[in-house]
């Protein structure tokens, strides 16, 4: 009787040894083991007292042990870069990267924010205003097409030089991030613009960054796992050339997936300045590398070609609770730049290891 093991074409086997585990799980374990450091440390250090950073042993709050401000807190913090992490990751996948997005987000926001602006502020003409009456209480769809329609221009360019010119990736974006961080400081000199309509400020308001992120999420999962789309996109990534030996117009493709990335960079924007209630040059600064940084901590490929959403979006909350428990911890601000700058080439490391480790199993 053949061996149940066999799977009957060539002698093969399967050896339960080398089964293993789906990379998402130990992106899930390494949040839960950092969890445990911080809170550990809470015990631990002298200075904190025996504090607890996730948990409120002595007040029930909300029928619930949980401390469910320092979790919103988390939530909201990680939600709009997550949001730009969405569209970073399926750049990173398909054998890119995206250094633009950052600026982007700064560019976005005053643009934006301009078209967004109310009439009246207290009784009294806008003081921030930039445009004139024609410019005013518009309807919340204008200030959100311009914003998306102004994505879509810098991710198409972005994947015109790319996919045509031949420009390796980061240094046809890195280009778009001095020419987006030029837009932002040049659009009104410098000047923040504020004072939005109701109904703009409703897009950010209260948890909405989380609910844009999550809904964002869930859309760009069933994309990058279901759909055609998503299929090129990682065979472009795993072998360019094989992707177009079989059929894909890898440069169509490749302008597309930077035009996505490049709008929801813009959509982080208007969250982000709805939230704020106002608009400044500076917005989005770090953005891009923090928001890659949450994609390979998700256990993304920087080669390309593996990765999901699932695993980024367990990549932003690993990268909020550091964060937050760095904050926990009273670490300075500067101690705490530090250190992320040392996760990310952590995560960097991490992933050459695993690409190492791979080959040699292949």
């Amino acid at each position: 009787m053949a061996d149940q093991a066999s799977h009957g074409i060539g002698g093969l086997t399967f050896d339960k040894s080398k089964r293993a585990l789906p990379n998402e799980f130990n992106v899930f374990l390494a949040l839960v083991l950092i969890i445990l450091l911080f809170e550990a440390l809470g015990q631990i250090l002298p200075y904190m007292n025996g504090q607890s950073m996730l948990f409120d042993f002595n007040e029930a709050r909300d029928g619930t042990i949980l401390n469910m401000a320092r979790i919103k807190i988390i939530i909201l913090q990680v939600a709009i870069i997550g949001i730009i992490s969405l569209g970073v990751t399926q750049v990173i996948i398909s054998g890119g990267i995206d250094l633009s997005s950052g600026p982007l987000v700064g560019a976005t926001a005053m643009i934006v924010m301009s078209f967004a602006q109310t009439e009246l502020v207290n009784g009294n003409p806008n003081p921030k205003a930039v445009f004139g009456l024609w410019a005013m209480d518009l309807p919340v769809i204008v200030p959100l097409i311009v914003g998306l329609l102004f994505g879509a221009l810098i991710g198409s360019i972005n994947g015109f030089f790319i996919a045509f010119a031949r420009i390796p990736p980061f240094i046809a974006t890195l280009g778009m991030f001095l020419i987006c961080r030029g837009i932002s400081q040049w659009w009104t000199k410098g000047q923040p613009v504020s004072f939005p309509t109701p109904e703009y400020a409703w897009i950010g308001t209260g948890m909405m960054p989380v609910v844009w992120f999550i809904g964002l999420a869930i859309l760009l999962h069933l994309i990058m796992r279901y759909t055609v789309y998503g299929k090129h996109t990682y065979a472009i990534g795993s072998n360019e050339e094989a992707a177009r030996m079989s059929g894909i117009n890898v440069r169509r493709h490749k302008i597309l997936v930077y035009m996505i990335a490049s709008m929801l960079a813009a959509f982080a924007a208007i969250v982000l300045s709805s939230k704020n209630l106002t608009a400044q040059a500076g917005m989005g600064q770090f953005y891009e590398l923090y928001a890659i940084a949450m994609a390979v901590i998700g256990g993304v490929s920087l080669t390309g070609g593996r990765g999901s959403i699932i695993g980024t979006v367990l990549g932003a909350m690993v990268f909020g609770v550091i964060q937050s428990g760095f904050t926990f911890v009273k670490l300075d601000a500067f101690y705490q730049l530090m250190a992320m700058g040392a996760i990310i080439i952590g995560a960097v490391v991490l992933d050459q290891w695993r690409q190492q480790r791979a080959a040699a199993k292949a």
